[in-house]
Order: structure tokens, then sequence, then C-alpha cells
């Protein structure tokens, strides 16, 4: 702070009147979004369980609308929706994290919408399930299965993925299914078999159309560059941090 007044010839009490004046009237969100068709959804925890949930334009990479104080759960992720769909929002993709109350909540909003799974979020999620050095053989090929996730550029290289899965289904997935083993190496091999057979629908919508981003990272560098501002600002008072929030995506949409 004294820095800047330095640099600015204003005094510090001047210059916490010009924050307080611009904190006390934050910007309003865009009021018109139906050119809007492709877009990117994620969110990044900042304190405890809630932080920013954020909606990018996927083809010029800039955020048009954010949440601060969001959490992730049902009833946050239809306000959300319904709030896009207020600003005249018409999304025809989202690439989203798989969050299931995310994904129930756009269907229902916009039911033709076409969803892309994020396949960074699928590839770095069975990795870490399948352990990095499995000892088990039904893990390691399952683990070879997701290390080809982020490879796919090509409908010949996603029908022979799907052709890998298919195998591996057939030599392990059912009787992983049946098996009554518990543990926490083998709940974590059921989770990501899961997760895969639950994801490969909506994993390579992209091929169909390249505008849509096969993952969420724009939205997550996005995040990161946020964060580091942020950090700058710990003295900021709770009750301005959702103002500081909505100028600075107002300032710096992308």
């Amino acid at each position: 702070m004294r820095q800047v007044a330095q640099q600015s010839g204003h005094s510090l009490s001047t210059i916490r009147r010009i924050i307080t004046y611009w904190l006390e009237r934050p910007p309003a969100l865009a009021d018109n979004l139906s050119a809007v068709r492709f877009m990117i959804f994620d969110g990044t925890f900042l304190e405890h369980r809630t932080g920013v949930f954020a909606v990018m334009n996927a083809e010029h990479n800039n955020v048009v609308y954010a949440e601060p104080h969001a959490s992730e759960g049902p009833t946050d992720m239809r306000r959300v929706c319904q709030s896009l769909a207020r600003r005249a929002a018409t999304p025809q993709s989202a690439t989203t994290d798989g969050n299931p109350h995310l994904l129930r909540a756009l269907r229902h909003q916009w039911s033709p919408i076409i969803i892309q799974r994020c396949l960074v979020h699928i590839q770095r999620q069975g990795l870490s399930w399948c352990r990095r050095f499995p000892k088990r053989t039904d893990a390691k090929h399952l683990r070879t299965v997701f290390l080809r996730v982020t490879t796919i550029a090509s409908v010949a290289e996603r029908d022979e993925f799907l052709a890998l899965v298919c195998s591996w289904e057939r030599r392990f997935g059912r009787r992983i299914a049946q098996s009554p083993e518990t543990g926490w190496v083998f709940s974590d091999l059921k989770r990501a078999r899961s997760m895969l057979l639950a994801a490969l629908p909506d994993m390579f919508r992209y091929l169909d159309d390249a505008n849509i981003p096969r993952t969420t990272n724009a939205l997550e560098g996005y995040f990161g560059r946020l964060k580091q501002r942020y950090r700058q600002h710990r003295g900021l008072a709770r009750h301005n941090r959702e103002a500081y929030f909505r100028w600075y995506v107002h300032l710096c949409p992308r």
C-alpha cells in the first residue's frame, strides 16, 4: 500500500478511500451471453470448501461468468446454470471436470448440450487410483490405458483406444465388478474402472467439433494467475473479497 501511494503521489488515506469506493461498487456481470457457444466450467478452492467457480468462453479464452464463494454442490451448480440462462446463454457444449452435480444441472437447464469430459482430469485421477507403480496385473494394464487418454487426435486413434478399453474390460473388468475383495488398493481400482466407463460416452466430443476444448486447462491456468494476485492481498477483509473477485474478472477476463 505504501509503495502504491509513493508511486501514485497520493497519500495512504486517499489510496484507501479510492479502493473502498470501488470495492463498494463492483461491476455487474455480463447481461447477454447468447453469443457464447462453447464453454468451459470449473472451480477452484480458496478457503475450505468454497472458492471461485467460473465459466470461460472457449473460443476466445476469456471468463464470461464468475461466482465467488461458490461450492461445487448441487445448489450452487443449479444457481450457476440458472444465472447463465437468465443472461440468454444457450451453450452448444460444456467442457467439465466431471462434477456430477454440474453435469445434472447442465443437462437439466439445456437438454441438448454436448458434454466434453476433461481428459486431463480423467487421466490424472485414473493414474492416481492405479498407483504410480502398481503391483497388480489388472492395475498395470489399466494404467497403460489411462496413459493414452490425452493422446487421442483422430477417430482411428479413438477406435483403437476403445478397443483397448474393451479388451481390458473383458479380461479384468467383470471379475473386478463381482469380486468381494476389499482394501484401499482394490477399492481405488474399482473407482478407476467405474470412472472410465462412465466418462467414455463424453470423452471424444472434440473429434466431432474442433471448437470443443478437450480439457479445462485454459480455465485452470486462469485460476493460477488469479490465486497469485489474490495472495498479494492477504489483508483483504472477508466482506470485500466478493467485490475483489468481480473486479478481477472484469479487468482481467483472460
